[in-house]
């Protein structure tokens, strides 16, 4: 059974924030794993410590190095689950009825909802302290968007809304070096973005070459 809870609560004394839900098993190890994320994404890597988290959880430092031998390993667990649920949620928008308009906007909104939660300062935190915890995202993004993309893009020539003269397969490809650096901390702090605004921005340069006419005009008339 998955923890479908979709609201963090902060741990007491702290103001309670709206996280994306992220798929975690129902038992001990997942309790562990949606208070540690909470921390993470609020205070940063240097902010989550097995001190703060067993006061969170209420729970004695000895069990919970029994289920994570290390805050590394609960950051690790919390990227891969965070990576399998956007697959999940893009997998489940891609089975339902719909045109490519449509599919797009869902997938679009589950990519932007989670790469919201995670803040410049906590990109910048792990680049710093835990670079290869900051590889993995990275790696995320190597698995997961040619999956999540190809199908769409695919629909899109289908139905007249990407340029036929395109190589789809391209496309992903030069997406994924765009992705890849929409989270490097140091070209948000020269932009004065968001790590969502710059993900927002490089969508609508990337899909502004990539649609047709009669699609831009889908995408635009659907806020996209």
């Amino acid at each position: 059974m998955k923890n479908r809870a979709d609201a963090a609560h902060a741990p007491a004394g702290q103001p309670a924030f709206a996280l994306p839900h992220v798929d975690f098993d129902e038992d001990t190890s997942g309790r562990i794993l949606a208070a540690a994320r909470e921390i993470l994404l609020r205070d940063g890597y240097s902010g989550l410590t097995m001190d703060g988290l067993v006061a969170a959880l209420g729970m004695s430092k000895k069990t919970l190095y029994v289920h994570f031998s290390s805050k590394d390993a609960m950051v690790k667990a919390i990227l891969a689950a965070t990576g399998a649920t956007v697959l999940r949620e893009v997998g489940e928008i891609l089975q339902r009825p719909g045109g490519f308009v449509e599919k797009l906007d869902g997938v679009l909104r589950v990519v932007a909802a989670h790469i919201g939660s995670i803040g410049s300062h906590v990109l910048a935190d792990l680049q710093r302290c835990a670079p290869h915890l900051y590889d993995e995202i990275d790696a995320i993004k190597v698995r997961n968007i040619p999956l999540s993309l190809t199908r769409v893009l695919d629909l899109g020539v289908e139905q007249g809304m990407v340029r036929a003269d395109i190589d789809t397969g391209f496309l992903i490809e030069y997406w994924l070096l765009v992705a890849r650096g929409l989270h490097d901390p140091a070209m948000l702090a020269r932009t004065q973005l968001t790590h969502e605004e710059a993900f927002s921005k490089a969508l609508d340069l990337f899909f502004a070459g990539a649609l047709t006419p009669s699609g831009r005009t889908r995408v635009k008339a659907r806020g996209g």
